[in-house]
């Protein structure tokens, strides 16, 4: 049984690694994210291949950022592939272009709010705003909605917060930084289990190393699955 609320993240070097992991994963995984990693390694090859012909979901982590006539033209053409989610930066100009060169199309464009990688010792050493995190992340959620995002990219530690927000109502809450109990971290900084994730406003994780590295990633994607089942 596939449960779309797990995102499985092909951060592999190239393609051909990449097809092979969703062939041991087998029909209970149905969305799969390609990233930058793997644009020069036939990521969009991929993402094509997996959806017209397999039938999955694409979320394209791109995370495009530049004026805002570059980012519309380069939107309306990652629409032709038909894929379902695309990220660009949370800043509102950005959004607004990609809106735009998505229209007409079904692909959803998600702002990314803070990299879950990243903490307030990060954002000081970036020269960022002043405050605690979450309040910034909160932030540049309420402006990309208000400038009509259709979800953020979030740390599962801020998704309660995000879903509070009034102009939050049916907006997607995607959240990376998601690790079993006992995985790993990695250089993720702000996390949480999958369940709970879910439970605080999450419309689906991504979840990537603790899967692909995973002895057996059918059986560690499964077990995400399954604990999933009880939100």
């Amino acid at each position: 049984m596939t449960d779309d609320r797990l995102i499985v993240a092909l951060d592999l070097p190239d393609a051909l690694q990449a097809l092979a992991l969703t062939e041991k994963l087998g029909p209970s995984c149905g969305f799969y994210k390609i990233g930058l990693g793997m644009l020069t390694g036939g990521g969009l090859a991929l993402a094509n291949e997996l959806k017209q012909e397999h039938g999955k979901r694409i979320f394209l982590d791109m995370k495009l950022f530049d004026i805002g006539a570059t980012i519309q033209a380069a939107v309306r053409g990652l629409a032709q592939f038909d894929l379902d989610f695309l990220t660009v930066h949370g800043d509102p100009h950005v959004i607004d272009a990609a809106k735009q060169g998505a229209a007409g199309s079904d692909l959803k464009i998600l702002a990314v709010t803070i990299l879950t990688s990243l903490d307030r010792a990060d954002l000081d050493a970036g020269m960022m705003k002043p405050g605690d995190l979450p309040d910034l992340v909160c932030e540049r959620a309420e402006k990309a909605f208000a400038v009509g995002a259709d979800g953020v990219i979030a740390s599962p530690q801020e998704a309660a917060l995000i879903r509070a927000l009034p102009n939050a109502k049916d907006r997607l809450i995607v959240t990376p930084g998601v690790r079993p109990a006992d995985g790993d971290p990695g250089d993720q900084k702000r996390i949480a289990t999958p369940a709970s994730a879910i439970r605080d406003g999450a419309d689906h994780i991504v979840v990537g190393r603790p899967i692909w590295q995973a002895q057996d990633p059918r059986a560690a994607a499964q077990a995400i699955i399954n604990e999933l089942t009880t939100v």
